[in-house]
């Protein structure tokens, strides 16, 4: 059986806004697969439906407290200056 590596909400909070915007990308792909493979009749594990929509409306909460200033993501370090200057 596959194990279950669906992120917490306290380590989707560790990352920065623009990561947790492509892991929302990456879950609705995952999702539409999912669907596609449940038509075409090639998905065991439909409860694999439910967990990745469980993902994705997980991010989608934590991008609009983000919003909202009720909890705050991570904050993307600034890029050193390539010629050394910081």
């Amino acid at each position: 059986m596959e194990k279950n590596n669906l992120m917490k909400p306290h380590e989707i909070r560790e990352k920065t806004l623009d990561e947790v915007k492509n892991d929302l990308l990456s879950a609705r792909g995952n999702l539409r697969n999912l669907k596609f493979r449940i038509v075409t009749s090639q998905l065991d594990r439909t409860s694999m439906i439910r967990q990745v929509k469980s993902e994705v409306a997980r991010l989608k909460t934590i991008i609009r407290e983000h919003e909202l200033g009720i909890r705050m993501l991570a904050v993307s370090q600034p890029k050193a200056d390539v010629e050394g200057k910081a």
